[in-house]
C-alpha cells in the first residue's frame, strides 16, 4: 500500500532546500513511529518520493509525497500523526491511498 500526501511549504521554511525537506520528512517518520516501508542493503533509507523540486525561496500549497508502506493504515490517522511532527510552516494538507 502507498499513501500519497499532499503537503505545503510556507513562512520561513520557504528557504528550506529540497534536500533538507527529504529529511525533515524521513525523521518525521521515524519520530512518529509509522510503518513507512526501508530498502534493503547495507544502508537502507525509507521508501519515500517526492515530485519535482520546489525553487529556493518559494512557498507552495501543492507538494506532492509518496509514502510506501509496509502495513495498512487509515490516511487520516496518518496525516494527523506525520502533522504533529512536523515543525511549523509544513503541513501535511491530504493524504490518500494507493495500491
Amino acid at each position: 500500500m502507498k499513501i500519497e500526501a499532499r503537503f505545503c511549504k510556507k513562512g520561513v521554511l520557504r528557504n528550506i532546500s529540497h534536500l533538507d525537506i527529504v529529511r525533515l520528512f524521513q525523521r518525521a517518520v521515524r519520530r512518529a513511529g509509522l510503518p513507512v516501508g526501508l530498502s534493503q542493503g547495507y544502508n537502507p533509507h525509507y521508501k519515500i518520493s517526492f515530485g519535482n523540486a520546489l525553487k529556493l525561496g518559494m512557498e507552495s500549497d501543492g507538494e506532492e509525497v509518496t509514502f510506501a508502506m509496509n502495513e495498512w493504515m487509515a490516511p487520516e490517522e496518518f496525516e494527523k500523526k506525520i502533522n504533529e511532527k512536523l515543525p511549523e510552516g509544513i503541513k501535511v494538507l491530504e493524504c490518500k491511498k494507493r495500491f
